[in-house]
């Protein structure tokens, strides 16, 4: 027990040890990191103690535009310009050029101006000039046309009087024949075959039909009968289906109403030799430990018994 103290002191001191220098090593990072990441000047408030903060604060103005100089802040008043001079020099130079470029550019001007009246004369006396020529050739046009004209109108005249005459005579042909072939065709002598239809003759004209014959009637007639022949036949296969069909389904039934009762016989079989295993089972079980518990109070533990123990644990 003392030699186990003494170890279990060493494994402490070790551990304390060990602790200590963790704790050591944790606290150099942390030094190591605010000297590295967290200096002072890196700090949110570091401006309110910076030693160097005057020298690096920029002058109250920097110029007449500086965003800083506002109306409160009273850094710039009526009459101050620091970039008076300067502003001077600029705007006598920009004047001067300005000048200059309005001189240039009334000069260029004028000179654009008289370019532009010469060249307007010497375009307009050619536009006349050809206005004037086009005037007499559509002039000479216009009379050739109108003779032109006066010609085909007279060509023209003759050619629909002409016309009109032969367009009389075929009507009054195109009339004879249509009476003559109204009076001997199909409408008015009533053929029954002008009715039937180009898609077949399965299919009529509805405007030209005038009834169906004594043989249409008769196989339409026999078609229905026939119809319900067949009918009246479907119907009676039908019920003999059914009757076939609900016969076999009773058979069905029967057959497993029949194997439903064997099988709970053969299901209570069973339970019943099941429970009588179970019951010999249990009496076996019920006789092993009476024996167990007999034997249990007769065996006592010898000092043999302890000796064994004893060995193990060293």
């Amino acid at each position: 027990l003392a030699n186990e103290m003494k170890q279990n002191d060493k494994i402490m001191c070790l551990l304390e040890q060990r602790q200590k220098n963790a704790i050591r090593n944790i606290n150099k990072a942390i030094n190591e990191f605010q000297k590295n990441f967290q200096k002072p000047e890196t700090r949110r408030e570091f401006d309110l103690s910076d030693p160097q903060a005057l020298k690096k604060d920029r002058p109250a103005r920097l110029s007449d535009d500086d965003p800083r100089c506002t109306v409160s802040g009273l850094q710039k008043f009526m009459g101050e310009d620091l970039n008076y001079d300067q502003r001077t020099k600029f705007q006598k130079e920009q004047f001067r050029e300005w000048s200059l470029q309005q001189q240039r550019d009334w000069k260029n001007a004028l000179a654009d101006q008289k370019f532009a009246d010469d060249l307007h004369d010497k375009n307009r006396i050619e536009i006349d000039q050809k206005t004037m020529e086009q005037h007499r050739k559509e002039e000479e046009n216009r009379r050739a046309v109108c003779a032109a004209t006066k010609d085909f109108n007279r060509n023209q005249a003759a050619e629909v009087a002409d016309r009109k005459k032969l367009e009389k005579y075929q009507k009054m042909k195109d009339d004879m024949d249509e009476i003559s072939s109204l009076l001997q065709g199909d409408l008015l002598s009533e053929n029954p075959k002008q009715a039937i239809s180009s898609f077949g003759p399965h299919r009529v004209v509805t405007d030209r039909w005038k009834g169906m014959s004594q043989d249409q009637l008769m196989a339409i007639r026999n078609s229905q009968q026939q119809q319900v022949l067949e009918k009246l036949r479907l119907k009676e296969e039908e019920r003999r289906r059914e009757a076939e069909w609900d016969k076999q389904s009773l058979q069905i039934a029967r057959a497993q109403l029949i194997l439903e009762r064997h099988q709970q016989r053969q299901n209570r079989e069973r339970r019943q030799a099941l429970d009588n295993i179970n019951a010999e089972l249990s009496q076996e079980q019920k006789s092993k430990n009476i024996c167990l518990k007999e034997e249990e109070y007769s065996n006592f533990p010898t000092d043999e018994y302890y000796a064994q123990f004893n060995t193990t644990s060293r």
